[in-house]
């Protein structure tokens, strides 16, 4: 009566917090997700969530489904895991580069899953922050560049890992706590604080400043983004940042933020990886579990379809 793919669609509903989400994580359609899980209620003669709650409230039947898929599922994949080496023998290399300054908070969790599953694979990290890493993964020197800045290059493909909305920082006296949004031009008399990136890779620029011929009035850098909260809390000045970056500093209220523009600025993060590592197991399985893990631990995230760099 119960099937596996009934307990993959309860898990993903539970931890995307939505049917759209939910339904981008098991690749399939909104109305197919809903259609799956009503004849499952159907079958069990009962109610699995509660409807129109946010997020996703589960009645006691539901609860006892995902606690199952909890027991199950990991079963599974260690299944699956096993099976490959087995079946492949594969061991190998994972030299992993971040082009991300706030990505440590679930890469590390990631990390440390990956290496209790394929003890066998030989992983290295670094940060891509004093040299250009994608030429090094074509090279062969890396294996996963974490970056939210593709570039179309041949032999690497882009696998998005999940999307995000970059937030304007700003401290809880400052004049655009009043706005509802920020537009642009809001921007031209602010000191904004930025990673030490070239402003032609930061989204902030690329998608929102640019188009709109904006230049902020000065530019500062800090490297830690406990240290732009610092600055933009005392009054320094205003930071784009991750809305998964700010969560704890906005439940403290420490500071203030404000999406960018009236639709928000949404970015997703990709994994780099080539072309020819993509059908490899442990490559796969790290890079499912850094959505999981993305989506356990982050809040605010949401499913990224899947989408080409433009050349």
């Amino acid at each position: 009566m119960i099937e596996l793919r009934h307990l993959k669609t309860l898990a993903a509903l539970r931890d995307a917090g939505s049917l759209v989400d939910a339904a981008d994580r098991v690749h399939l359609t909104q109305s197919a997700l809903s259609h799956q899980i009503k004849d499952l209620e159907e079958r069990l003669d009962c109610s699995l969530f509660i409807r129109k709650t946010k997020p996703i409230c589960f009645t006691s039947a539901g609860q006892r489904l995902l606690t199952l898929a909890d027991d199950i599922l990991p079963m599974i994949r260690n299944a699956e895991r096993d099976i490959a080496r087995l079946a492949g023998g594969e061991t190998g290399r994972l030299n992993i580069c971040i082009e991300c300054h706030s990505c440590f908070d679930w890469l590390m969790p990631t990390i440390d899953h990956f290496r209790q599953n394929w003890p066998e694979v030989e992983m290295d990290l670094s940060t891509g922050f004093s040299f250009q890493p994608l030429p090094a993964l074509a090279r062969g020197d890396l294996d996963l560049v974490i970056t939210s800045d593709p570039e179309p290059r041949t032999g690497i493909h882009y696998e998005p890992l999940f999307s995000y909305e970059s937030l304007l920082a700003i401290s809880r006296q400052h004049r655009l706590v009043a706005r509802k949004h920020i537009e642009a031009q809001d921007l031209a008399q602010e000191t904004l604080i930025t990673y030490p990136v070239d402003t032609g890779r930061l989204d902030l620029f690329s998608r929102f400043l640019d188009p709109a011929n904006v230049e902020p009035s000065e530019i500062r850098t800090a490297e830690l983004t406990v240290m732009m909260v610092q600055l933009v809390a005392s009054g320094r000045g205003v930071a784009a940042l991750p809305n998964w970056a700010m969560h704890e500093y906005l439940e403290r209220d420490f500071i203030q933020s404000r999406p960018l523009g009236e639709k928000g600025l949404w970015c997703t993060l990709y994994a780099a990886i080539r072309e020819d590592q993509i059908g490899s197991e442990f490559m796969q399985d790290f890079l499912n579990t850094a959505r999981d893990v993305s989506f356990k631990t982050l809040k605010g995230i949401r499913s990224a379809q899947r989408e080409e760099p433009q050349g």
